[in-house]
């Protein structure tokens, strides 16, 4: 039979992740100082693109911290309905546990629940915590593609500047001292092609991994919050129930296994 837990230990808080990722972000801050002449010299190739990047970059920290920030109501709800007397009204459940509060209804406190409705409150939880990390799984994969359409962008400038480049040149008719300056001037092209390679890239990837980080440690604090759940869960779910409410099918299994004892009995005496 299940257990009474309303007096257990409460669903533990995301603070330790919040602070990993807030001491992440200032170790990047620091970084991004200590870079930041070279870094400025980067984000000027190609100044459009490398603000379409660092918007993303910003979006994608911000939805990380909501994630985080978002289990707060969830475990508060959680932690007063285990604590919750019977008969007593709670707040309306957060989004998330809104299928759980609706199953449950008006009970609190003290309560048993089945292994079915055990595992449908765990999908429900388990199948939006899923759909919240689609959105920062393609933050950074939109990151990394951005980084690598600059790059191939820049490659793209590079090709054709160098054949323009040598389209133009003629060393028949000029003298040596006017065909280096050509060369000089048409190889700009190239170059700049290139920094828009190189810093679409660099932007991009440095990105995704700082927003990889961030959703690590997101994701780590939603699985924590589900464990968490689903162990007090099974604390107040009671398996026995369910043979209860259905004696006939106990009854069925009891004749199946009598039968079969008794064939394999008159297969050994027939030998």
């Amino acid at each position: 039979m299940a257990k009474d837990f309303t007096d257990g230990t409460s669903l533990s808080r995301p603070g330790p992740y919040l602070m990993r990722m807030v001491l992440f972000l200032i170790l990047v801050g620091f970084l991004l100082a200590i870079l930041s002449p070279t870094l400025r010299v980067a984000y000027f190739t190609n100044p459009g693109l490398n603000t379409l990047i660092i918007s993303v970059l910003v979006l994608g920290i911000l939805y990380g911290f909501r994630q985080v920030l978002a289990l707060g109501p969830e475990i508060t709800w959680v932690n007063n309905f285990r604590r919750a007397d019977p008969g007593l009204t709670l707040p309306p459940a957060p989004r998330m546990l809104a299928p759980m509060a609706t199953m449950l209804g008006d009970r609190k406190g003290r309560m048993h629940l089945n292994a079915l409705s055990m595992r449908s409150i765990l999908d429900s939880i388990g199948s939006r915590l899923d759909e919240q990390r689609e959105t920062s799984r393609y933050l950074i994969g939109l990151l990394i593609f951005l980084g690598l359409l600059g790059t191939f962008w820049g490659l793209l400038t590079t090709v054709s500047s160098v054949g323009q480049t040598i389209h133009n040149l003629n060393v028949e008719t000029s003298d040596p001292a006017t065909v280096f300056q050509n060369l000089k001037s048409g190889l700009e092209g190239p170059l700049s092609g290139m920094g828009t390679s190189f810093s679409s890239s660099l932007f991009g990837l440095a990105g995704s991994l700082i927003l990889g980080f961030l959703d690590l440690q997101a994701g780590q604090a939603q699985n924590r919050f589900y464990n968490e759940l689903e162990e007090w869960l099974s604390t107040v779910t009671d398996i026995s129930g369910d043979f209860e409410r259905s004696p006939g099918m106990l009854a069925d299994t009891t004749k199946r296994l009598e039968r079969i004892e008794q064939a394999l009995d008159r297969l050994t005496r027939g030998h």
